[in-house]
């Protein structure tokens, strides 16, 4: 008797229907709370409290949004977050080159020594006290310094940046130097165009950490003009009241209605994330590269 075989065209098919669907509904999971959180602040008080919203707004309305704005804090914080990113991502990938690179020369004296230090501190960390104590010595309390110091350098970032920089040819290097370059030249003019993948790799990683940074803006800085986007966001989900609402002079009265501390969190958090969902799309090439050259070698 002849034995049945899976007909080669049906199976992949249906393989391939099946992992769809399970991508469709796993990005449909994945979705679905900012979906509903961006409807949500669309939509109008009575339309949040009856449990009418899902996946569209109903009784569409911007009124969540223009309290937010005229209140005037987010702008504020939305300002202080794209500082603290901007200037916190460039102070992160300068001085993780300038470390890099000499780590990633074997002819560097005590080479070996600095590694193993650097890597002592992936395993062993200060602890949340002795840095406050540190931070508050100093004086940086309620400076944006308070945050970029302590976190100038990740040492994963580090090896991740080592790593590639060892993987490049020592010729190019050594070709440079019988021309006459110096260290400096080689790093400015060979190493750094050849390090442009790796460079907006980390720099994405980093822009992203700091853009979400949360705990460090509540433990440092205590001026409320200095807070971050994170920290306010915080804030509004766990503090808006009653008052938040009736702060508007009588003439608002009827906006009111439309208003629920609901509607207020969710276009808080649109607000929030809407800068990183504009940018990733265009950069998520360089994130996959990153984790790749982080993985491959090293």
């Amino acid at each position: 008797m002849k034995k049945k075989t899976a007909d080669p065209s049906v199976l992949p098919f249906a393989l391939k229907a099946v992992l769809y669907t399970f991508l469709a509904l796993s990005s449909f999971i994945a979705l679905f709370p900012l979906w509903y959180e961006v409807a949500a602040s669309f939509s109008s008080s009575r339309a949040i409290t009856a449990g009418e919203v899902l996946l569209w707004p109903k009784e569409f309305n911007l009124h969540a949004y223009k309290r937010l704005f005229d209140d005037g804090q987010i702008l504020i914080a939305l300002r202080n977050t794209i500082l603290i990113t901007v200037v916190g991502t460039a102070l992160n990938m300068l001085m993780t080159i300038l470390a890099a690179y000499p780590l990633s020369r074997r002819r560097l004296m005590g080479r070996s020594g600095l590694l193993l230090f650097i890597t002592f501190t992936m395993l062993f960390v200060s602890g949340i006290i002795p840095s406050f104590i540190l931070v508050k010595t100093l004086g940086l309390m309620d400076t944006y310094w308070a945050l970029w110091l302590p976190g100038l350098i990740s040492t994963y970032n580090l090896f991740v940046m080592k790593t590639f920089m060892e993987g490049l040819p020592e010729e190019i290097e050594e070709s440079a130097a019988i021309d006459g370059a110096g260290d400096w030249r080689v790093l400015m003019q060979i190493m750094l165009p050849l390090c442009k993948p790796i460079i907006a790799s980390l720099s994405l990683f980093y822009a992203v950490g700091w853009w979400n940074s949360y705990f460090s803006v509540l433990l440092y800085i205590t001026k409320t003009t200095h807070q971050s986007l994170m920290v306010k966001l915080y804030q509004m989900i766990n503090q808006v009241d009653a008052s938040l609402l009736n702060s508007a002079g009588g003439s608002e009265g009827a906006e009111q209605i439309l208003l629920t501390p609901e509607g207020i969190k969710a276009a808080a958090i649109v607000i929030a994330v809407t800068p990183i969902l504009c940018v990733y799309p265009f950069l998520q090439k360089h994130f996959v590269k990153g984790v790749l050259i982080g993985s491959v070698k090293g």
